[in-house]
């Protein structure tokens, strides 16, 4: 490698990509939006005290109050702070890392609702055993069929619980 080259890589790796900061507050307003669902909900099915003791809703709207407290005293801190952490939150190198799991995990969640959890798992597993893995395709298959097969012998047939199926288990009847 040349030093061009290296010094090229370590510029990336420098780049400025979000501050600590910023990350702050995008984290916390994430958790308060989060708390304020849980408050809701837990609302709405019973969060008070009746007379035989606490509704379904009490304790849930409780964690979520101090949830959505603790969130609101971190986006305080990083908004009115008078030093704020400006700092970079993770390099580009980082962040490609990240993204090569994220961006997959994503697909693969989605995959779930259209092709069933076992089908989309079998495809996740093959393509993290083939793009980040470098396994050869005799050891993917057996793994990437085996591993959701064992899953749902283990789910749909002795524990007996049912897991969102897609169009293969719609075709063998289950």
């Amino acid at each position: 490698m040349t030093d061009h080259a290296h010094g090229d890589h370590a510029a990336d790796a420098n780049e400025k990509t979000v501050t600590n900061r910023t990350m702050d507050v995008v984290v916390a307003l994430m958790f308060m939006g989060v708390a304020a669902l849980v408050m809701s909900d837990s609302w709405r099915i019973g969060a008070r005290w009746a007379g035989d003791g606490p509704e379904a809703g009490y304790f849930p709207f409780y964690v979520g109050l101090m949830m959505f407290i603790a969130s609101a005293g971190t986006l305080a801190r990083a908004v009115f702070t008078k030093h704020p952490d400006l700092a970079n939150f993770v390099d580009r190198s980082q962040l490609k890392s990240v993204m090569q799991v994220l961006v997959p995990t994503s697909i693969y969640v989605a995959l779930i609702f259209v092709l069933g959890i076992y089908l989309a798992s079998m495809l996740f597993i093959a393509f993290f055993m083939w793009w980040l893995g470098k396994y050869p395709i005799a050891k993917i298959v057996p793994v990437a069929i085996g591993v959701p097969l064992a899953l749902f012998v283990m789910f749909e047939i002795w524990f007996l619980v049912p897991l969102p199926k897609g169009p293969i288990e719609a075709a063998l009847g289950y």
